[in-house]
Order: C-alpha cells, then structure tokens, then sequence
C-alpha cells in the first residue's frame, strides 16, 4: 500500500489553493475505496457518522459557503441535501438529526459521488481565472480543505468504531510495510523547562482556526515533560494494579461513568483467553506493549496520570514544549494507520519525542475562548465557538491526522467520556522544589 498522501503546503496564492483544493477532495475518495457500499451507510454510535455522510457533508460545505456565494449562476445538485447533510449549522436551516445519519439509506451512494462531481467541476470553474478569485471566497476554500481533512481523520475513526463491532473484525486494510523499532528500555526520560511568561496562540498570516487566536501571554511555572507516550505495556500495569476499580484514582464523573460503561480497560480492547488483543484498522490482534497506547478518554488519561504519580500537563505547557519539535511524525502520510512504538535506536535529544503524530495528547486545560477572543461573524463562527465548554483540549495529531493539517497551536477538543477518537497520554509533573 502507498502512503495516504495529503495536499502540499507553500504559499497561498490561488493556483496553489486549487492544488491543495483538489488533492484534498481527492484523498477523501481514496480513503473510501477501500469501503462496501454497505459499509459506507451504516453509523456505529451516535458520535460517529457514516461514511457516505462525511463525503457528502464536507461537499455540502463547499456548495453550501463557497459556490452559492461566489459562483454567478451555480446550480444546487439538490435542495433536500441540505437538510440531510449540514452537521450543527443553525444559521443554515434544519437538518436531519446526528444519531440517525446511519438510516439515510437515500441518496445512494451513486449520487453522492455525483453530488462531488457536480461540486468539484463547479469549484474548478470558479478557481479557474487565478485573478478574478475574491478574497474572501480564497479564505471559505481554504476554510473548506482544513475542514475536509478534519473530516478525513473522521472518517477513519468512525470505519474503526464500525469494524470494531462487527463479528466479522474486518480490516480497513493492510498498513504500510514499516521497520521494527527497537525494543523499548522502559525507562522514561524526563525534560526540564523553565517557567516564565511566554506567548501562545497563532500569529502571522498563515491559516489557523479561529479559537487558536488571539496571541497571548501566558505564565507557566517550571515543569517537567514527558520524553514520550504512555505505552500499552505501561497501560498493562495500571490495569493488573486494578487501575479501573480504584475509586480514589478517578474524578467524580469519571468513577460515574467507569461503572456505567463498565470499561476494564482502553476502547477497543478485549482479554482473550488471557491475553489483551485490540481492534485497529488492519484488523485485530494481540496489543503491541511497546505502542502508544489509544483510545482513553480525559477521565482515564487523568487517572492514570494519579496512578503515576504524576499529572497531565496543561495545553500551554504541551505548546511550549512543543516549540522547537518539527511538525513531522506517524501521521495518515506514514500509511501505518496505528500509533507506532519510538525508535529507541535513534539519538537522545533534549526535545520530545512523538509530539506530532501517534495519538493526539490530552491536555488538563478546558476547552476555553484564549483573552480577547471574538466568535467570527456568519455561519463560520457556529464552527469552534459555541463549543467552548463543558470540554477539554488536546494537542499535536494522530496516526490518521493528514499530512500537513496539523500546527504547534492547534486546539483539538472532545468530551471528557469520549474515546472512539486515537486519544493518549503524555505525563508531566512540576518541577522539583
């Protein structure tokens, strides 16, 4: 299998944007062929969306805020589509409801794959005079191809969530050929940073979402950071020592929902005959140890990270840390679809290791609005801020982020009881008195 390649990056004038444009309409196509037609219908759970729905909603986007806008004289495919494909936007009417995406058995899938053609040529018509492309149609489309990635790591997300329940256990498919890392030493290194007043959020000009703005000052007090993630061996540990039925280890709501879920351990896992196996998109097979572990939900990074004696560190913490690494890692372009154990064969380096790809890393910072932050006016300001509350901020990407997508300031955010997404652990503690 190649690796899943995403659009280039460089300067954002027009011809480039229509490049990245439609390698990125491209690529979602690509990440549904391996998919039945059955397969792209059906919805696992109420957080996660058929596939046929994600392909057709980022379209929906495109149509719906770019060319019903900026194209003179475009034609809507079909009117009823809106309705059964816009995800919260209130502004833009009603719509069918999230938990019952999976019953839009019509359109068929046929017309959604038309429903993108008839889309793409309009785009590449309105993208064609490089010159005459307005300004703010630049900013939607690229709105668009950021929004359409996000989309992308859902997608994959949700056919494992799918696959998962299937007594089948299919694979998604076989992933890249990889060299295998060197066992891992089991001893956790340990970085210091200085505390200070340092700066967070975006700056400059080049894209970012809204809620990574304005720039702002911080005050981080000294801390230490974890050289890399919290491995499933290590995760194997806190679950022999009874991690999951030690009340004093959890939050309230996090104890609450333990018990009412019933997790014994990370999603997606299950003990046979005594030994842990896991579902993942190449199928299911005994837990690697020495991987990252995935799928834990805020309540359960948070206890463990007790366990450890330790905490998770805040998202000011993990930027700052962060500010040096290079943005490269096991991402959807790496082609293996699964968090990766650290080389531990490569050189020691006083930075951390695994900060952009593998597992996309709780934070203990709520989802918040940054100082002098203001909602964007329109439909696109229904996109981050009406969300800021009630969850928690994580940091970096996963092993299905695409190429590119993600920034040292980017704010993912999720439910604290959530765990469908690649979700994991990275230790922080203060630093010694």
């Amino acid at each position: 299998m190649q690796p899943l390649t995403s659009p280039r990056r460089g300067a954002a004038d027009p011809c480039h944007l229509k490049h990245r444009l439609f390698d990125t309409r491209q690529l979602s196509l690509d990440l549904a062929r391996p998919l039945s037609a059955e397969d792209m219908v059906v919805q696992a759970m109420e957080d996660a969306s058929p596939t046929k729905w994600h392909l057709a909603h980022v379209t929906w986007f495109f149509e719906t805020f770019v060319l019903s806008k900026f194209s003179q004289g475009y034609r809507v495919f079909d009117e009823r589509f809106g309705f059964c494909f816009n995800s919260y936007y209130e502004s833009q009417g009603a719509r069918h409801p999230r938990p019952r995406r999976g019953l839009l058995t019509r359109p068929p899938i046929e017309d959604v794959f038309a429903y993108r053609e008839h889309v793409d040529t309009a785009l590449a018509d309105l993208l064609g005079d490089d010159e005459a492309l307005d300004g703010d149609a630049a900013r939607l489309i690229e709105i668009g191809i950021n929004h359409e990635q996000q989309h992308q790591e859902l997608l994959l997300t949700d056919v494992l969530a799918l696959f998962a329940v299937s007594p089948l256990r299919p694979a998604y498919r076989s992933p890249a050929p990889r060299a295998v890392a060197a066992a891992s030493t089991g001893v956790l290194r340990w970085i210091d940073f200085g505390g200070g007043v340092h700066p967070a959020g975006h700056e400059g000009d080049g894209f970012a979402w809204d809620n990574e703005r304005p720039r702002h000052e911080t005050l981080i007090h000294p801390f230490r950071f974890a050289d890399g993630l919290v491995t499933n061996g290590e995760w194997l540990e806190f679950i022999e020592d009874g991690g999951y039925n030690n009340a004093m280890l959890w939050l309230a709501d996090g104890w609450a929902t333990v018990k009412r879920e019933g997790w014994l351990a990370p999603g997606y896992w299950e003990n046979v005959d005594g030994a842990w196996h896991s579902m993942t998109l190449a199928g299911f097979g005994p837990v690697d140890p020495a991987a990252p572990v995935a799928h834990v939900s805020y309540f359960e990074a948070d206890a463990f990270a007790r366990w450890s004696g330790k905490r998770l560190p805040t998202e000011f913490e993990w930027e700052f840390a962060a500010r040096d690494v290079a943005l490269a890692g096991n991402d959807l372009g790496t082609g293996a679809l699964r968090p990766l154990p650290v080389d531990d064969t490569a050189d020691a380096s006083a930075l951390p290791r695994q900060m952009f790809g593998d597992v996309w890393e709780w934070t203990q910072s709520a989802y918040l609005p940054y100082p002098g932050y203001r909602v964007p006016e329109g439909a696109i300001g229904e996109y981050n801020g009406k969300f800021m509350v009630s969850q928690h901020v994580l940091r970096g990407a996963s092993c299905v982020t695409p190429s590119g997508h993600t920034r040292r300031t980017y704010r993912n955010f999720f439910y604290p009881h959530q765990r469908w997404q690649f979700a994991g652990v990275r230790l922080a503690a203060d630093a010694n008195p």
